[in-house]
């Protein structure tokens, strides 16, 4: 559903030759979140964007001050009086920012490694994950969350603005990634009874994809995967991480299409002599790929 928008303010600025138009529009988010209101400030001159500026009123904590729309009008008073005062100033200061970066090429398949073992059995089914897919030509990449700059989530609502969120980290390349696949699977080890810190910090940071989503939307026929390993014995050993990790994938428009979930690792230690699990971790990948010809066929 699309937001309503209303006009707040629309200035004309005429500068010699140039006409430079700011206008300040707010839109109802209340089908993303109660109340939400986005409000957004733009400059334009003819059909080029000089400079946008976005803020949401999910911002704003009861203890802060300033409202979302007091922001945003401010803000649109400086921007009036920064363009009437020197307007090449005002464009050469706000050209950079909306400088887009360049799209790296898709993946075929995405394997989040969440355990902070290099060499565990969270490890080993990522590497029969890959294999799989290589084997049918498929282009594999494995994300491991504890290597890696992954900032924890603040809650500060602010990639509701844009679609991208406030820190420069390594999510950026993460959310890359799991944006060009079409089969992203997360494996997991059960640390006190849920996911791991370093894939929990991922998992929360996602949501400024799925504020992309929201804005922008996004590529549907995704599929996720979710490979488990619990120490103990017992399929209630699983729970919070099958909850927590399929609640993940559907935040991301993923639709969860499977689970291997292996337990008793305590006592087996090596994974690798459970008979047919290579070659069950093996067939969910190749199932995929062998759905995924048919779907294009058809389309």
């Amino acid at each position: 559903m699309e937001p309503s928008t209303a006009l707040i303010r629309r200035v004309e600025i005429n500068s010699g030759k140039e006409r430079y138009i700011l206008t300040l529009n707010s839109e109802d988010f209340s089908v993303l979140y109660p109340g939400m209101v986005r409000y957004t400030l733009t400059v334009t001159e003819g059909e080029r964007t000089i400079a946008v500026f976005r803020t949401n009123s999910y911002e704003y904590s009861p203890l802060v001050p300033l409202s979302a729309e007091e922001t945003s009008r401010r803000t649109a008073d400086e921007w009036e009086r920064e363009i009437r005062l020197n307007p090449m100033e005002f464009v050469l200061n706000h050209q950079q920012k909306l400088q887009k970066r360049a799209v790296p090429p898709p993946v075929d398949i995405v394997v989040i490694q969440g355990s902070p073992r290099a060499h565990g059995n969270c490890s080993t089914l990522a590497g029969w994950a890959v294999e799989a897919a290589q084997d049918l030509g498929r282009h594999a990449q494995v994300i491991y969350p504890h290597d890696m700059d992954v900032h924890s989530c603040i809650g500060c609502y602010q990639c509701y603005n844009t679609g991208s969120c406030v820190f420069n980290d390594d999510m950026e390349n993460i959310i890359d990634a799991i944006r060009s696949t079409s089969l992203l699977i997360v494996c997991s080890p059960v640390y006190t009874n849920t996911v791991p810190g370093g894939l929990k910090l991922l998992i929360d940071r996602c949501q400024a994809y799925h504020a992309e989503r929201l804005l922008s939307g996004g590529i549907t026929g995704q599929r996720g995967l979710i490979f488990s390993v619990a120490g103990r014995e017992g399929e209630e050993n699983f729970t919070c991480i099958t909850r927590v990790i399929s609640a993940f994938l559907r935040n991301l428009g993923i639709t969860p299409v499977g689970e291997i979930l292996i337990d008793r690792a305590d006592a087996i230690r090596d994974i690798r002599t459970i008979p047919g699990l290579e070659q069950h971790v093996r067939e969910k990948v190749k199932q995929h790929f062998s759905m995924k010809e048919t779907a294009e066929k058809q389309a």
